[in-house]
């Protein structure tokens, strides 16, 4: 089956393509745009005006691409910002109506689970070790664990780019006090979600959606990016902490000039370091695996699989 599959999250709107067949998943065409739809919504509660029609704007012409490769399924999932917005359902609505999607918002719970089965899609079942899959988005950070292609526990924390950007980040470049500010929020949500059995299990984790591919890609300075090379990429904690250090001692400006680092990322970057950091620290990891397999994959296989 031909799906097509649109993710609008809080940071950025991003587009699958792809053929799938017996839980085999073959892009045909994968795009994303920056849309930053939770501007804002962390202080106001709702979607701004200006916001939803960057991401109207990145609809036009991911359905273009879509007619245009003839998919038999579409379906466009809707996280973080959307369910913290009170207009939440009225853009979804709009979604569906305007551009023809099968557009749901999804709780984080659902949102974990995708994320784990795409991120396990296709990779050897390695036992007798829990696996974390850790999705930094703009809104929130999925955290999952499980074995196999299996979740076993999941938590959808209140900590995400924008949201700590916003919350913490007022400076340019940001002050060391801002920086331990966030640092120590994020630590202390992370340690309230997650038992401490759960977190002592984890052997290995796999990092998924924009933070843990960009800082792949400045580590390998690919100019133009290169998903290849990215995916399966070893990213170690040392590693992050050095990206850290540079990037944070950067105004914006200069940010938006790091090779391997798409200028639009260039605002939320810092935030989502201390965010992937935070989280090798809580659960004692030396490393992750980096991958280009996450929700757009999951919601993929599942739209083959099950029609929904």
């Amino acid at each position: 089956m031909r799906v097509g599959v649109v993710d609008i999250g809080t940071n950025s709107t991003r587009l699958l393509i792809a053929d799938v067949e017996e839980g085999h998943v073959r892009e045909l065409d994968r795009r994303s745009q920056v849309t930053r739809l939770g501007d804002g919504v962390d202080a106001t509660g709702e979607l701004g005006e200006e916001p939803m029609q960057r991401v109207f704007a990145t609809l036009e012409a991911y359905r273009e691409a879509i007619d245009e490769r003839g998919c038999e399924a579409t379906v466009a999932v809707l996280t973080s910002a959307v369910r913290d917005a009170s207009n939440g359902s009225d853009f979804t609505t709009q979604v569906c109506d305007k551009y023809g999607l099968d557009a749901r918002m999804i709780e984080g719970e659902e949102e974990a689970q995708l994320t784990f089965l795409g991120a396990t899609a296709g990779r050897a079942v390695r036992g007798g070790a829990a696996l974390l899959v850790i999705d930094i988005g703009g809104g929130s950070t999925e955290l999952v664990v499980g074995e196999g292609h299996e979740a076993s526990f999941h938590v959808s924390t209140q900590t995400g780019v924008v949201r700590q950007s916003e919350r913490h980040l007022a400076s340019d470049p940001p002050g060391p006090d801002e920086l331990q500010a966030l640092a120590t929020e994020v630590g202390e949500i992370i340690e309230r979600s997650v038992p401490d059995d759960v977190r002592a299990s984890v052997a290995e984790a796999i990092g998924v959606a924009g933070t843990a591919t960009s800082c792949a890609a400045i580590e390998l300075a690919l100019n133009p990016y290169d998903p290849n090379r990215v995916n399966g990429h070893a990213l170690e904690l040392g590693t992050c902490e050095l990206l850290l250090a540079r990037l944070a001692a950067m105004p914006l400006a200069e940010r938006r000039e790091v090779v391997g680092l798409h200028p639009d990322r260039a605002p939320t970057i810092v935030a989502g370091v201390v965010i992937l950091i935070e989280v090798m620290r809580a659960f004692g990891l030396e490393q992750v695996e980096v991958s280009e397999h996450d929700l757009l994959w999951g919601a993929a296989l599942r739209r083959a699989t099950r029609g929904a």
